[in-house]
């Protein structure tokens, strides 16, 4: 008798999954193993880097899936809906459903009780899984997400996995955890930079040096910046779900061989800071991170960010594991540096000093369904 862990690893195999990004739960303690010897996978810090990390992967051609537990979703709906749903990019989602089945913490219960209700409110497809007989529903659930372009959630009962025998967990020699330590290589600039441009100096600098790489974009302004300054179709501008910008550039990174550049802003990267934690960890050698600083959420005001007066955004980076970083100030030294880290061949980090102020660049004249389909299509053309 195939044990339920062995059944999901079957079918997330015969529905072609290739990257797997997981957090994990007690309740699928014996599936996870499985799934880090079976598949490519990504440990999460936060569920939204996930949703941001699989859009990446999916337009770079690949075929991501979820596996977390159902508390996350509740940090996800937005992501979900101004990413997945708005650019039609397909997730298949696997939570393990707590809350609901002999639940022992009572946290974890008005959550897992209103789940469903939940989703069904923000109109997003789940489906219910609650006894082992019903796992087939599963190939259901990654097939629909992909054939219509959507987030679909399978909400697994903690009942699915009672009568198995898996012990896949128990099996794993303890962890010999390495002594808590590592060598760091620091090359930051001790001084504060002076700012001496905007935003739109700094983009259209380096968007006349583009050639082949992909690039994406934070959403609001930065996006029609770069759009007015030279649109192109590897250019992925962002319309929604703003602090997963890097996060999309890792996933493209790690599923293609071409240059992956972000654009990404400080009001973003301290929303979600997770992304640079994933980034210094898996280190793609062709991704390099932008970070647009000029100490205010330049789209909405000109409100004054953490990174005007308490963050540095370089020691940030290197905190999280990149180590190649710059500071810069300059159009001349960004298009230097820009050029250099693409030649470095390593996880790069620009910290780009700036002044707040927009231009008055005119809307982008595509939706983010036609943004999408023709930045999927112009990659997976190519791959030719």
């Amino acid at each position: 008798m195939v044990n339920p862990e062995e059944e999901v690893i079957a079918i997330m195999k015969k529905t072609g999954i290739d990257l797997a990004a997981t957090l994990p739960c007690d309740r699928i303690k014996n599936l996870l193993p499985l799934v880090s010897e079976n598949f490519s996978e990504i440990k999460l810090t936060r569920e939204e880097s996930g949703v941001g990390i699989c859009a990446g992967a999916y337009l770079a051609g690949g075929k991501p899936m979820m596996l977390i537990q159902s508390t996350g979703l509740g940090n996800m709906i937005n992501a979900l809906e101004s990413l997945n749903v708005t650019c039609k990019i397909p997730l298949p989602v696997l939570a393990s459903w707590r809350g609901v089945y002999k639940e022992a913490i009572e946290a974890q219960v008005p959550m897992g009780v209103h789940l469903p209700a939940i989703l069904e409110g923000a109109g997003l497809k789940y489906t219910i899984i609650d006894e082992a007989e019903k796992l087939p529903l599963l190939e259901n659930v990654i097939k629909d997400a992909f054939e219509n372009s959507r987030p679909h959630i399978a909400l697994v009962s903690p009942k699915v996995w009672e009568g198995s025998d898996c012990c896949a967990w128990e099996a794993q020699k303890p962890p010999e955890l390495p002594k808590k330590e590592r060598i760091c290589k620091f090359r930051l600039t001790q001084k504060v930079l002076e700012p001496r441009m905007i935003r739109n100096d700094a983009i259209s600098a380096v968007a006349a040096e583009m050639d082949g790489e992909i690039t994406v974009t934070n959403l609001g302004v930065p996006c029609k910046e770069l759009y007015a300054a030279r649109d192109r179709d590897l250019n992925f501008y962002m319309f929604g779900s703003m602090g997963l910008v890097s996060s999309i550039g890792l996933g493209l990174a790690l599923h293609t061989d071409r240059q992956v550049v972000v654009f990404d802003g400080d009001g973003s990267l301290l929303m979600n800071p997770n992304a640079l934690l994933e980034i210094g960890k898996e280190a793609p050698k062709n991704l390099v991170i932008v970070a647009l600083d000029n100490g205010a959420y330049g789209s909405t005001g000109s409100q004054e960010t953490c990174a005007l007066r308490y963050i540095d955004l370089e020691i940030l980076a290197n905190a999280c594991g990149i180590q190649n970083t710059y500071k810069i100030n300059t159009e001349e030294e960004f298009v230097y540096v820009y050029k250099d880290s693409l030649y470095a061949r390593q996880t790069s980090f620009i910290h780009v000093i700036l002044k707040p102020g927009n231009t008055n660049a005119p809307n982008i004249p595509l939706s983010p369904e036609e943004a999408t389909k023709r930045f999927k299509e112009a990659l997976d053309t190519k791959k030719l």
